[in-house]
């Protein structure tokens, strides 16, 4: 493998993945980012994001001279001998009316664009709607550098696993020299590689984070039902699940889906979509239901405290988005919290992530260091976010410190006879 100068601009938690893992499989690669206190700190090899394998492998990348980090787009594309690649990884936010907002890959271009040496290729490894390939060589104005979509399929809390063991890897371009030198980069992991034209390739993480938010959608709607009709969501999906057309992932119902992805992009393909002149009606629906869902979990918290929740003190378990992450952006934690406090609850939550310093994680929440600080005096405890730790949790204890012994587990993560023994009313979501 051809090792290649590479430029990273931005260091978030795709862009500091992608670089840390490129320098892994030994290729040189300086990281850019604007926030002067944060390369400060990465160049001492702090890490700021909670993502398993990650401070390893930037400490590691810096210790063999193939990692660095600089201030500026400018200086990582100009750094030595220039980049041959560069892979924009800047925030493609949800903008006015859900589309995505591109002012970071504006920015970044009007930067670089007279600085990239002759034959560079520029990647587009942010989300970005479809046709951002085209746009972004309308930006750059430059006829010899090649713009590339490469799109990432990461999980927060397993980033750098899902890097090193892609299940495919995707490249988009007009240029089918382009793509191959930048499919040439992720040689050493020998997965299925897929060339394509840009817009094609920009469709696929569109495409397939919708598809699992629908998925999530239906399972959720199907515990609603089950619950309904006496049955158990778990051996439902269960029965399912062995069935290889679906697959036994993403068959967890939950208080509905958020993070940093699902919820920009179902709303992003909405507006493509509707710029295309169509209705895509089942993401519309899934999002419909996602919003429903969080209702429901209000529902039951309601039900369980006997009625109004004004003045009532609840304990929320889990804060973040998912386990293993510190990520509370549209976290359905978050949201249910909010729900909950429009109707007068006090909410006390407690999460393995956000315990410590952290004054203020959302207005709604008193954030405490403890999940006995979470129970003490609560008239119901809420199970928001699937955190391993809260299955081995000394419910007894708890039991001790609650107002009154109830949890709405809204993940079916705990164990319902060990909360019965510990004198709690378990209350799960579509178990009959």
């Amino acid at each position: 493998m051809f090792a290649r100068r590479i430029a990273v601009i931005g260091t978030g938690y795709v862009g500091l993945t992608t670089g840390a893992c490129l320098a892994s499989l030994g290729h040189h690669v300086v990281c850019a980012d604007i926030d002067e206190a944060k390369v400060a700190r990465l160049r001492a090899g702090e890490v700021d994001i909670l993502e398993p394998g990650l401070p390893e492998l930037v400490a590691e990348g810096m210790a063999a001279g193939r990692l660095a980090f600089v201030l500026g787009a400018t200086a990582a594309v100009t750094r030595e001998a220039g980049a041959e690649i560069v892979f924009l990884c800047v925030p493609t936010p949800m903008g006015e009316g859900g589309a995505a907002d591109l002012a970071a890959v504006q920015a970044v271009t009007d930067e670089v664009g007279a600085l990239l040496a002759p034959g560079c290729v520029v990647v587009n490894k942010s989300t970005v709607p479809v046709g951002t390939a085209a746009t972004t060589r309308e930006m750059l104005g430059r006829t010899d550098v090649a713009v590339v979509s490469n799109p990432e399929f990461l999980r927060e809390g397993s980033a750098v696993h899902d890097f090193l063991n892609p299940d495919r890897i995707v490249v988009g371009s007009d240029s089918q020299e382009a793509a191959e030198r930048v499919a040439a980069l992720y040689s050493r992991l020998g997965a299925p590689t897929q060339l394509t034209d840009a817009a094609s390739a920009e469709m696929v993480k569109y495409a397939a984070n919708c598809f699992l938010a629908m998925k999530l959608s239906y399972v959720n709607s199907l515990a609603d039902l089950c619950e309904r009709l006496g049955a158990d969501v778990l051996e439902v999906t269960e029965g399912m699940g062995y069935d290889r057309r679906i697959g036994q992932t993403f068959l967890s119902p939950g208080p509905g889906w958020g993070g940093s992805c699902f919820p920009k992009d179902t709303n992003a393909l909405l507006q493509i979509a509707d710029a295309a002149g169509m209705d895509f009606e089942l993401v519309r629906a899934s999002l419909n239901v996602n919003a429903a869902t969080r209702a429901l979990v209000v529902d039951k918290v309601r039900a369980a405290v006997g009625g109004s929740l004004d003045g009532v003190r609840v304990g929320l378990l889990g804060l973040t988005f998912k386990a293993g992450t510190d990520d509370l952006r549209d976290s359905p934690a978050l949201a249910v919290a909010a729900l909950l406090r429009a109707e007068g609850a006090v909410l006390t939550g407690y999460d393995p992530a956000h315990a410590v310093g952290v004054p203020g994680v959302t207005d709604d929440v008193e954030v405490v260091d403890d999940p006995l600080a979470a129970a003490k005096g609560a008239a119901a405890l809420v199970v928001l976010t699937d955190w391993p730790q809260f299955r081995t949790l000394d419910w007894n204890a708890l039991g001790g410190v609650a107002a009154v012994s109830m949890v709405v587990d809204a993940r079916n993560l705990l164990d319902a006879d060990i909360l019965r023994r510990a004198g709690f009313t378990w209350i799960g979501l579509g178990r009959g």
